[in-house]
Formats: structure tokens, sequence, C-alpha cells
């Protein structure tokens, strides 16, 4: 029997006028963003404090939720970004050892609005069959003045992710007498990415979104990441012109997710939106290198185009095996490569993280050539 204190009501209004009731967790109010599935049996935490989740509420096809509660180590930000957060049952009680509070106190601590008690499935099943789409959650009532609302629902954007999400300031971290320097170019970066390089014997400069190719040659990295973040990729064009300028300086790069697509379009390839995302734990990429297939993390919303990377600056690396999207990019013209999942992400697997010692690779190299 549920022991949850909660029965306020809340609902989930979609653009397409379905309502879904249910009832409130997290903080009450309303709040509009684009209504996304995520498929991860676990790390909901890290979800929460994705920052590419900006501008989106996020539900979790997974039917129960913080189980293991939440702690001050898990996060992959320093907050959450979500505009609210979609389950079918939350566990007011958490069992684990490093739990610190539950998923229920972090939504209030972080304010953000919640909604439990609704059938996830059907809404992920409305989301596959007629793709993302906005959405509100309410605790007022939302028949109430439903037109007006729908009409709010309809017009809302994401706009300004990555400026949003960066770095307002330069940052460093780990040993200055490193092996090597990275330059981590912040367009909403997970934690995960930074621990992963930290590990391998770099220091890091994280920088804001907006660092210009000649700044980021005046640090003298041995090698620049590009991060994972929120938005259409192709809003960002100041950053698309640095990227085409860092390619002409024989610097090492490797991208991640948002830093991938970037890459491509610096480098005269297309993205496009795709349908519902690839979100979560579970997604089969194929490397066609190793002749491989390897479960990885992924969360995006965009995808590059592979057949518009232009024959001689690039080809093709990694195919998603159920949709067979483009999931990597290796560069001829530049020492660099780009992949659309999360090489840091632990979701169970860590195959993927030889990503972070080939770039690793490609420093020491660069480094033995200068």
């Amino acid at each position: 029997m549920s022991i949850l204190t909660n029965t306020k009501k809340a609902y989930l209004l979609l653009a397409d006028g379905t309502v879904l009731a249910g009832k409130s967790f997290g903080v009450e109010g309303t709040t509009i963003g684009e209504v996304v599935f995520a498929t991860g049996l676990t790390g909901y935490q890290e979800m929460l404090t994705d920052p590419s989740y900006y501008g989106q509420i996020l539900t979790q096809t997974f039917p129960l939720v913080g189980n293991y509660g939440v702690n001050s180590e898990d996060g992959e930000s320093e907050k959450s970004w979500v505009r609210g957060y979609v389950v079918r049952e939350w566990c007011e009680v958490p069992s684990n050892f490093r739990c610190e509070r539950t998923v229920d106190a972090f939504l209030k601590e972080q304010n953000v609005i919640g909604l439990y008690d609704i059938d996830t499935r059907a809404l992920t099943r409305k989301l596959r069959e007629a793709g993302v789409m906005n959405g509100m959650i309410t605790t007022e009532d939302v028949y109430a003045n439903q037109e007006a609302l729908l009409e709010q629902v309809r017009a809302y954007k994401i706009t300004d992710a990555v400026p949003s999400v960066s770095t307002k300031t330069v940052q460093e971290y780990g040993d200055k007498d490193a092996s090597y320097h990275v330059v981590l170019m912040d367009f909403g970066y997970k934690h995960g990415i930074l621990r992963s390089l930290l590990t391998r014997g770099c220091r890091v400069t994280v920088v804001p979104y907006n660092t210009t190719a000649e700044q980021i040659e005046a640090l003298r990295p041995d090698g620049v990441m590009l991060s994972n973040g929120p938005g259409n990729p192709a809003e960002n064009a100041g950053v698309i012109e640095a990227l085409r300028a860092l390619m002409q300086t024989g610097i090492p790069l490797f991208g991640i997710c948002l830093g991938h697509q970037l890459l491509a379009l610096a480098n005269g390839a297309k993205t496009q939106k795709l349908k519902y995302g690839h979100r979560g734990g579970n997604q089969p990429v194929i490397d066609s290198y190793k002749n491989k297939t390897y479960v990885t993390s992924q969360n995006h919303g965009y995808a590059v185009v592979g057949e518009t990377v232009p024959t001689g600056v690039g080809e093709v690396s990694h195919v998603n095996a159920n949709d067979r999207t483009c999931e990597g990019v290796r560069y001829h013209n530049a020492p660099a490569f780009t992949v659309q999942f999360h090489p840091e992400a632990c979701a169970g697997p860590v195959d993927t993280s030889y990503l972070f010692d080939e770039f690793v690779a490609l420093m020491d190299k660069h480094q033995r050539e200068a």
C-alpha cells in the first residue's frame, strides 16, 4: 500500500490537446517545456542534472523512480535543468547506503515541478507516434482555461539554450604539471567528461561557449574537448565559426553529443531534428572501424545527417543500429573525431571509454610532432 502523503491533483497538457491527470510532487505551480522521454532504468539523478535537458519536461519510462534516493556526488552539474519531471511512481522511502534525500526533496530544492501517477507508457507511445511536443505541467485546474493554456503551450520555444547553461568564467582543474592540457569548451558539459579527462592525467581548462579560436590557441592546449549541450545545434553560428577556425590549427579535437553536431556543421554537414530522439542507456551503436556493436548512453534530439559529411573531409564512423542515424565522424582534414553518444557515462558497460584513450593518443602524437 502506498504511503505517499501528497495527493494534490496535477495535470499534463500536451500541445495536441491531450490532458493526462495525475498527482503533484516536487514544487507546485505551472511549467511549460518540450516533453521528451528517457528509457534508462537507473541514472535519474544524472538525467535531472544533465544540462542537455534544458527547456524540456523529462518523462521516465521506467515505472519506479527514486528507490535509491539522491546524493551529493552523482550530479552531472551543480543544479537541475529540466523544466518538469514526469514519472509513474516515485519512492518515498529509498534504500541505499549513499542516499541523502528523496527525489521529491531534491525536486523541491531545485524548484522543479513534478507529476506522478499517470500512465507513462501511454505518454511514451504518443511521443513515439506523434514526435516530441510541447506540454505543460500544472497544479491548477487545467480545464478552467484550457484553450488559453494551449496557446501558451504551442507558443513555447527553447531559446538561448547553450548560453544559458555554459559557464561564464574560465575554470581550471587538475595538476598544473599534468602530462596533457585540455581546453573543454562548455556547451553544457557533464561532470563525467571532466572526470574522464582528469583520470587520464589531463589538466583541464573549462571555457565559455563563446570563446574564440584565437583565445583557445593562446591557452596552448594539447587538445580541445567539445562538450554535450542542449538545443538546436544550427543556432550556434558563432561557435560553428570558431570550430571552423580551430580545424585549421592542427590541435586535436574530440566532440561529444552537441560537440559532435557542431563540428559537423563547421565542416559543411547538416543536422536534423529526430522524431523523438535518443534518450537512455540502451542505445546500440555500431563502430565500423572496430566492427563491434556497443550499448551506449545517449541524450539528444538532433542528429548529423551522415550523407552530408563532405567526401574527403570526413566519414561516418559509427551508426545507430536501430535507425541507422549517424553516431560518429572521423575527420581526414584535421586530427579530430566526434561521437553522438556519451562514452563517459556508465549506464552499465563502460566499453566506449576507449575513445578518451584515443583522444589522449592524438594529443601525445601532437606533442611529439610539435
